[in-house]
């Protein structure tokens, strides 16, 4: 066996006055050891719930709904808080989305990795401030930086100060939430370089949550394509993105510019992703998707194999090639129903919009 972490069925609900929501759908995915896990979606598809939830960091209102979560042969979602507090950092850790949000403004940085440290073993005050100088150089901070406050770094050092936290204890599993956001390219790839460098060094998995296919494609071994709370592809980085079959796929692809491709417009998605307190009876991305069928509004497709650890949930695989080709076209995505109700809007002409559309899996 060669899998790290393993989820199965796994839910995720949220209880406001609306009623009840579930934001992670019946997910099953596995992380091997030794990988580096992509798991790509737009803004409110689930990924950050979903990986708050195997650590047990919802807020009161939510709660995991079913399915499990076994590490180390250990089920994550059964440990009480005492002991999911041991299994944090040590074991898994978390690079957070917002590098400067994650750091206590009112502490020096080598102050809160010394706490981490200190709270999950027993080196003394000492050690631990020897293994923070030794973090800062594992990331390339300066020793300078020693003594600082987190509004005297830069975004970028910030954001290496949560990842040299995150390997403080050297953990098996470290989940790096879009670790890049508000950075711009260059040091986005310095960030990206570095990680995959510590992430080799440590030999620990790593899951990587994005919106970006670029990252996922840079940095991934295997990824899973995340829509309305479900995996609706996953497999090798290659075959999913090379050869994608679902038609969410094909939007995210063709969404996304290329130095190589013949396109010289980008092809967005019209519409926004399914209300959690509201979803459609059958195939979330129906709403959205210029392939659907009568069954697709009525039947949740189910993922079928169609390649070697490469799944698909859709209803239309036999007509992959078809879609395939189809979905390069802006016309294609203009029949859609949430292209055709938002011209009726008057928020769609077929060209990306600020507000209205998907542009790269990412709202704007």
């Amino acid at each position: 066996m060669n899998e790290l972490l393993q989820l199965e069925n796994f839910s995720v609900e949220f209880k406001i006055k609306r009623g009840i929501g579930r934001a992670v759908d019946n997910v099953s995915i596995d992380v091997r050891k030794d990988e580096n896990f992509g798991l790509v979606g737009e803004s409110g598809c689930g990924k950050t719930t979903l990986c708050k939830a195997i650590i047990q960091l919802l807020p009161g209102n939510g709660r995991i709904a079913s399915g499990s979560a076994m590490f180390q042969g250990r089920d994550l979602v059964s440990l009480s808080k005492a002991e999911i507090s041991k299994v944090r950092w040590k074991s898994i850790s978390m690079i957070a989305q917002s590098a400067m949000n994650a750091l206590d403004p009112v502490y020096r940085v080598e102050d809160q990795i010394i706490e981490a440290i200190l709270h999950h073993t027993n080196a003394t005050r000492a050690k631990a401030l020897e293994r923070t100088r030794e973090l800062f150089n594992l990331v390339g901070l300066p020793q300078s930086a020693i003594g600082r406050y987190p509004h005297q770094f830069s975004g970028g050092m910030r954001q290496r100060a949560i990842i040299a936290m995150a390997l403080a204890l050297d953990p098996q599993l470290i989940i790096a939430d879009e670790p890049t956001t508000a950075l711009d390219v260059i040091v986005q790839a310095q960030i990206l370089r570095r990680i995959n460098e510590l992430r080799s060094r440590i030999k620990g998995s790593m899951i990587m949550i994005t919106h970006d296919i670029s990252v996922v494609a840079e940095t991934c071994d295997r990824v899973a394509v995340m829509y309305g709370g479900n995996i609706v592809e996953q497999g090798g980085v290659h075959q999913v993105l090379l050869e994608p079959f679902h038609p969410y796929t094909l939007g995210l692809r063709n969404a996304f510019p290329s130095i190589t491709g013949a396109r010289t417009e980008l092809v967005s998605i019209p519409g926004s992703p399914p209300d959690i307190f509201d979803p459609p009876p059958g195939c979330k991305f129906e709403d959205r998707c210029p392939f659907r069928v009568d069954r697709c509004a009525q039947e949740q497709p189910l993922p079928e194999q169609v390649g070697p650890d490469h799944y698909t949930a859709c209803h239309r695989l036999e007509d992959h090639e078809l879609m395939k080709r189809a979905a390069v076209e802006r016309k294609t995505w203009q029949g859609t129903k949430a292209a055709k109700r938002l011209e009726i809007q008057g928020g769609y002409s077929g060209r990306p919009t600020q507000q209205k559309e998907t542009q790269g899996g990412e709202p704007a």
